[in-house]
């Protein structure tokens, strides 16, 4: 029995690397920052074929066509000659009559390298792009190594990395082989190829349980500032209290975190965060950064994407489930996939004890804060149908600022009707428990779900309003049902660019202020025809570096009501960048500043929901 068994597996095994496409990534062998990739394809069904490489991918919501990073690409046939090919766009190729396609093979360049230059193409999000530096570290966001065929993508793939010795790669996967210098990767599709990045580096990982979850930190940091031990205590502390907030929601057996920490040489890179997947998250962030600020990043940025592994990696629509990377279709749904899992991030940490209820309500006043520098009129699920497009793109980054207020006043909403008997994670459990990984359900029936599993229909009216509606949510009036209030505060006049100072950034490439598309123009700035694109490298002449920040910000803060200032700005003007000054009188400003707090004296009513609201509990 024995014999006929392991014959069996070997000729089942046989069988399944016949039918899979064999993808090597080969990390040994690289030159001038490229790796070489080869696809071998099972027998061709179709002569007429397409291959392409993603446009967008899952959780990333935007247009960053991976395929413009591949150079060299040859399409073989089984007898090693070359098919011809004609190139669609940047992502797709067409060959016809290719029945005996047997191979592919290309150069990848890595994003990494670009992120600082947007002139022609919108840089890649750091957690979601790729990292080639020879000796010393491969960050393989597989989506940006490996494409797909039309009709395939169902087809298991046996992914194969040759890496050099020393190397160790950080993933969710399993290595099937026991070599030094391979690792062998069996998934089940090109969905699952995607879902599936890898780090590889010197060895500097730690492993522990937490909550029946076996889960592995792996640590790159150029200078050898910080080891994965560093982070230890902290991300278990934090995983432990995710899993005991989600419950039976998550039944991850495993996961892997990925810390790239970017240093002061290159590749200099901008986009700091992460990337959620099934199994594993891409978390990206700059090695200067304080160990306590990691710390509570990793608190923040990495439990919202765990959080992710139920809403929507196991729950969501079918836009979601039979994702079209070629031609992506959005879902109208960032509201929850997004907002309600950002929610869930700071929801977790005052039930769990990770945070005091005042330091919950302030991160809440900070969101309200945020919120009101988008468009508090356009419809969430028109937003989020349409975030690729132009007119809807820069209004994204409030689903974690309203979006997560959504989910907030959705929760209390529940709260009141259940006599505080369920709330949103409630309602999130029970939709699981209806649908899941495999079931998707339909996009324009969400809310009709989200009324079954709750048993109100007074949902849909808050849904229709607020949501799917162009109606501003009124936070102060949901907020008075748990017993807190908002305090208006007017601050001194103030002379700066846009009306937010906190929503300043700094590029260290050009030395220089910059601010997101979102951010609200300061009464001067209109006055001189500032653009927010514009990067500012000067105040009557005084220049900006990372040494003399604080200077340059006192300085501005002398800047009296009507005095002749100088703004010396970099300009994008087509392909070319100018610097030009922009001349004009100050104007100083005031800001309305809205906290919120704890009323002194709540009704019965209101502690009752506000200590049902702050604990989970019944």
């Amino acid at each position: 029995m024995k014999k006929i068994a392991l014959s069996l597996g070997l000729l089942a095994a046989f069988f399944v690397n016949a039918q899979s496409i064999k993808t090597t990534i080969d990390l040994v062998n690289v030159k001038d920052d490229k790796v070489t990739v080869t696809m071998e394809f099972p027998k061709m069904k179709s002569g007429d074929v397409k291959f392409h490489f993603p446009k967008t991918v899952p959780g990333t919501y935007s247009v960053d066509d991976y395929g413009r990073f591949v150079e060299g690409i040859k399409f073989l046939d089984n007898k090693g000659k070359e098919i011809a090919f004609t190139k669609v766009n940047d992502n797709t190729y067409a060959l016809k009559n290719a029945q005996n396609l047997s191979k592919v093979t290309y150069l990848v360049n890595d994003s990494f390298d670009e992120e600082m230059d947007d002139s022609k193409h919108k840089a890649v999000f750091s957690p979601s792009g790729t990292d080639i530096e020879t000796g010393k570290v491969y960050l393989i966001n597989t989506h940006g190594f490996v494409g797909y065929i039309d009709n395939m993508q169902d087809v298991p793939y046996q992914l194969i990395i040759q890496k050099p010795t020393d190397f160790y790669g950080t993933t969710a996967l399993v290595d099937q082989d026991k070599s030094e210098s391979t690792d062998t990767y069996t998934l089940a599709n090109y969905a699952k190829v995607t879902d599936s990045p890898l780090m590889y580096t010197k060895p500097d990982y730690v492993t522990f349980n937490a909550g029946g979850m076996d889960l592995v930190l792996g640590v790159y940091s150029p200078t050898g500032k910080y080891k994965a031990a560093d982070f230890k205590d902290n991300l278990e502390k934090t995983v432990i209290a995710q899993k005991k907030f989600l419950g039976d929601m998550n039944t991850n057996k495993k996961y892997a975190i990925m810390l790239y920490l970017s240093g002061m040489e290159e590749p200099h890179i901008k986009g700091f965060g992460a990337l959620e997947h099934h199994e594993s998250t891409s978390v990206v962030l700059p090695e200067m950064m304080p160990k306590d600020a990691i710390d509570k990043t990793i608190t923040d940025v990495v439990s919202h994407e765990f959080f992710h592994t139920v809403n929507p990696l196991k729950t969501h629509s079918e836009e979601i489930h039979y994702f079209d990377y070629a031609d992506p279709k959005m879902s109208q749904h960032l509201w929850m996939y997004e907002g309600g899992t950002e929610y869930f991030a700071n929801l977790f940490q005052i039930q769990e004890g990770l945070i005091t209820k005042d330091e919950f309500l302030q991160r809440m006043s900070e969101k309200i804060a945020n919120s009101k520098n988008y468009n508090d009129t356009m419809p969430f699920t028109v937003m989020s149908k349409n975030v690729l497009k132009d007119e809807y793109k820069d209004q994204y980054r409030n689903v974690y600022e309203k979006g997560a207020l959504l989910a907030m006043c959705l929760d209390i909403e529940l709260r009141k009707l259940s006599n505080g008997e369920m709330g949103y994670r409630d309602m999130i459990r029970k939709l699981s428990q209806r649908f899941g990984e495999n079931k998707p359900f339909k996009d324009d029936k969400l809310i009709d779900e989200l009324v079954t599993v709750t048993g109100y229909p007074q949902v849909k009216d808050f849904y229709n309003k607020y949501i799917a509606g162009d109606q501003p949510t009124p936070y102060a009036q949901y907020l008075s049902l748990v017993g807190v209030e908002a305090k208006k505060q007017e601050t001194p006049p103030i002379f700066w660019f846009i009306k937010d100072p906190q929503q300043t950034g700094f590029d260290d490439k050009d030395n220089a202020f910059v601010f997101d598309e979102s951010s609200a123009l300061s009464p001067f700035s209109k006055s001189i025809g500032f653009k927010i694109t514009d990067k500012i490298v000067a105040l009557d002449g005084k220049t900006i570096n990372v040494q003399n920040i604080q200077s340059f910000v006192e300085y501005a803060k002398s800047v009296k009501e009507g005095q002749n200032v100088t703004l010396t700005v970099l300009r994008k003007n087509g392909d070319k960048t100018e610097k030009i000054d922009l001349k004009g009188k100050a104007i100083l400003d005031k800001m309305t500043i809205e906290t919120l707090q704890f009323k002194s004296n709540p009704t019965a009513a209101e502690q009752k929901l506000q200590d049902q609201w702050l604990t989970g509990k019944k």
